[in-house]
């Protein structure tokens, strides 16, 4: 197995991090310590493990995997780990990271409450519980879920009953505890996860009886590498979980990453796995590995109706909508605010809106505080890149007082350019009514190179309360939608025992709610089948398998399409299938059977053909719905998507660059590409200045998919954050460029 190095970002990822001890104490400490390793091996990871238990004595054989991927997990002193990659049969080496960070406390308005008295006042806020989308008497009895994530926190009361174990990939023990303040950034996520799944306390998760399994693939902070989710995903496998929930991703679009095909193949094992699909909404192509998986039940982010306090300027009628950051306090302010530009730091912000510019070197809780010390009353915290943003202000010693929330880069810096003529500009508060969609940042498909739909479905993901660590907070992300959807999947097993995983998932797309907006059905990629509907899908009549219909990328003038779909109907009776096409577009000639019927528990395969008159349709993305009827004016929407001749895909994705494991003078590299690229070079500038430092490397001839290699320290960046552009030459002489981050350390 090629070496698998990056980074897995949670897709509800929170942005906290602050700087770690001293170096010298750092590397006096790590010289005494144990370290723990997954090291990828080529041959039989058993046959290997014997060779460590006789040559190598002091190091210690915790895990051996060989279902989703072929290695082992070892511990031992760093004197001895320091010979393992000299092994030939050693693949690669993937050590944990750790960091160091001072200690965390929950959000303000529910500090020093009892878990009773945080909840109920939870409920006087406009918040989502996750037992409310359970519409039936099911409760996912004696059904195993497992939580690849950050760790649960298993003493919380609300989790405790229904814990029943699991393993930590990162320590390589069994204890999958979140991370605690005294061990690095501490961490919530997976016990938030967790809960909205089978939380059966104060407060109730989709499937209060759910058996809830454990896995800690994220470390401190909330990160780990590609093959630390493997590995977890791995243990659960052996524990037999029924079903595994991924609330974590990262930004590759593409469906043979690592982790893609571990979830695929997890699949094959009998596993139904579900996976959130991403927080980079709203563009097109923004969904990530393992989202991507071909296998994988991927799920995008439903919003409820809510009420939420708008910012307007009215001289030039523009509103902007506030989103608060996780762990701050609410947005009480009932009157307007002069904003004033908060990175000035002459700038006098008292009693005003400190408007700020999101950077990548101090964290939201920092700016709060410090805008707060200066007598801001609110922060607004703008986007550095196209789009919204989600983020957090948990994490620090201080106590928030002022409410925080996020904008748009657009939104941002017209009004920063506002601010800069007038030195401030005032704004007015009121409120507005949000109608129930999905959430602007729910990742979108397709995915490149075999062009799926994604999302799969789409579930509650805004403002869901669910368990933490000393208590509840309410979070958003696909991150919270993920979890309801794997907790519908255990109430369909518990209700069907006996239907296969294909089964499930089909049901529950064939019986979801398709959403629309101003009476138009929101559009397929934004989607998916639509919303869970539990009732339904646990008693669902007429079932479709392969329900999302993808019909490729069409280049010649005309071309010809066949997609296969396979209906079952669940009834005692037989069913009168129509098909039909609501909107038909011009240069699109569909073939669709004839009306048919199918009986009482029969099945049928049916084919749909799609002619294709390129000349007459626009380029890019097109997509669409066919209406399949089945008696008694029952229907289910079926989505179709075609690429026309040109996409606009990423041609480049995940950017990694490390020191390589035990050396000090070499680096590893790592950039995904996509069809099509001749030549690619990354450029590094500095992130303040904008002032190019230098070429970090190019690729002739790249292949598509991961490629990796190695870059000499002495032609690296020094330490640092550097702004990365990356421009790739495409096979038709056109060029296309994007832009990431990278640490050099």
């Amino acid at each position: 197995m090629r070496r698998i190095g990056i980074m897995m970002i949670m897709a509800c990822m929170l942005a906290l991090y602050s700087l770690p001890e001293s170096k010298a104490a750092v590397e006096s400490e790590e010289k005494n310590a144990d370290i723990s390793l997954i090291v990828e091996v080529e041959g039989d990871p058993n046959v290997h493990k014997e060779y460590f238990e006789r040559h190598y004595p002091g190091i210690r054989v915790v895990a051996v995997y060989e279902k989703l991927f072929k290695g082992l997990a070892i511990k031992g002193h760093r004197s001895q780990m320091g010979r393992v990659r000299s092994l030939d049969f050693i693949a690669a080496v993937h050590p944990v990271q750790t960091y160091k960070t001072t200690s965390i406390q929950t959000s303000p308005m529910f500090q020093k409450r009892s878990l009773a008295r945080q909840l109920n006042a939870m409920k006087t806020q406009p918040f989502v519980f996750p037992n409310e989308l359970n519409d039936t008497k099911f409760t996912g009895k004696g059904v195993k879920v497992g939580v690849v994530d950050t760790g649960i926190d298993y003493t919380h009361p609300d989790l405790a009953r229904n814990f029943k174990g699991g393993f930590d990939a990162v320590d390589l023990d069994r204890d999958p505890m979140e991370t605690k303040p005294d061990q690095g950034i501490p961490t919530l996520h997976g016990s938030h996860v967790a809960g909205i799944i089978g939380a059966n306390g104060n407060l109730k998760g989709v499937a209060p009886d759910a058996e809830i399994y454990g896995y800690r693939a994220l470390g401190p902070g909330g990160s780990g590498t590609s093959v630390q989710v493997i590995a977890a995903m791995e243990e659960a496998v052996k524990d037999g979980v029924d079903i595994m929930n991924l609330s974590l991703g990262n930004t590759v679009n593409g469906p043979d990453y690592p982790t893609s095909l571990a979830v695929n193949r997890a699949r094959e094992l009998g596993v139904l796995v579900v996976v959130a699909n991403g927080n980079d909404g709203p563009s097109d192509w923004t969904v990530g590995s393992p989202a991507t998986a071909n296998f994988s039940l991927s799920v995008g982010a439903a919003s409820h109706e809510e009420t939420v306090p708008v910012l307007e300027e009215t001289l030039y009628n523009r509103k902007f909508p506030i989103n608060l950051l996780s762990g701050s306090p609410p947005w009480s302010l009932n009157r307007g605010l002069y904003a004033v530009n908060g990175d000035d730091p002459g700038a006098d912000l008292t009693g005003k809106i400190a408007l700020m510019r999101r950077g990548n070197k101090i964290p939201f809780a920092d700016k709060a505080i410090q805008a707060q010390e200066r007598g801001a009353a609110a922060v607004l915290i703008y986007n550095n890149e196209d789009g919204d943003f989600q983020g957090s202000v948990d994490g620090m010693e201080e106590v928030l007082l002022i409410p925080v929330a996020s904008l748009s880069a657009e939104s941002g810096e017209w009004l920063s350019s506002q601010i800069s003529r007038k030195h401030q500009l005032y704004l007015n508060l009121h409120e507005e009514k949000i109608k129930a969609g999905t959430a602007a940042f729910s990742s979108r498909g397709p995915v490149a190179m075999n062009w799926r739909i994604k999302p799969d479905l789409i579930a509650p993901g805004t403002n869901i309360v669910s368990t933490v660590p000393n208590g509840y907070e309410a979070l958003q992300g696909t991150s919270m939608a993920t979890p309801h959807i794997a907790g519908v999947a255990a109430l369909m097993k518990e209700a069907h025992p006996d239907w296969s995983n294909e089964k499930i998932v089909s049901a529950m797309k064939s019986t979801a709610e398709q959403l629309k907006g101003d009476g138009v059905p929101l559009a397929p990629n934004v989607q998916g089948m639509g919303k869970v509907r539990p009732s339904a899908a646990i008693n669902a009549e007429v079932i479709i398998d392969e329900s999302l219909l993808s019909f490729g990328k069409a280049e010649k003038p005309i071309e010809k399409r066949r997609a296969s779909i396979k209906i079952e109907n669940l009834t005692k009776e037989a069913r009168t299938i129509q098909l039909r096409v609501p909107n038909k577009k011009q240069g699109l000639i569909w073939h669709l059977p004839q009306t048919f019927t199918i009986p009482a528990g029969g099945k049928k395969k049916v084919e749909i053909g799609l002619d294709l008159r390129t000349n007459e349709i626009e380029e890019g993305i097109n997509e669409g719905w066919i209406e399949l009827s089945h008696g008694n004016g029952k229907t289910i929407q079926l989505p179709y998507m075609f690429i026309n001749k040109t996409a606009d895909d990423p041609k480049a994705s995940g950017l990694e660059f490390s020191l390589k494991p035990f050396e000090n003078d070499m680096y590893t590299y790592q950039l995904n590409l996509g069809a099509g690229v001749k030549r690619a070079e990354v450029s590094l500038y500095n992130p303040d200045s904008l002032v190019r430092v230098q070429d970090l490397l190019v690729i002739d001839k790249p292949i598509e998919g991961m490629n990796e290699g190695e870059i000499p320290q002495k032609e690296a960046p020094a330490e640092g954050i550097y702004f990365a552009l990356i421009t790739v030459e495409m096979e038709d002489g056109s060029f296309q460029s994007s832009e990431s981050w990278i640490e050099v350390k």
